[in-house]
């Protein structure tokens, strides 16, 4: 998938990978796509939560080798 922004939050825990998307994604226009990679187990439920609170979508999310690689676009 094709993305405009990267964020590494690999070795963050609980709530750091939220708090770095939302200031990534508030430098980026409407429509565009950031990858977010984070090792945190329980970020899967929190960028569920953050997609429906924000209104920016949650493309899709994987786990590879203990990392999970979420797409998000910006409302």
């Amino acid at each position: 998938m094709n993305f405009d922004k990267d964020l590494d939050a690999r070795g963050l825990n609980c709530p750091l990978p939220i708090l770095r998307a939302k200031k990534a994604l508030a430098d980026m226009t409407s429509g565009q796509v950031l990858r977010i990679v984070a090792t945190d187990p329980g970020s899967v439920k929190d960028f569920q939560a953050f997609s429906k609170q924000t209104g920016n979508e949650l493309l899709s999310h994987a786990e590879a080798n203990k990392e999970y690689t979420f797409f998000m676009k910006r409302k």
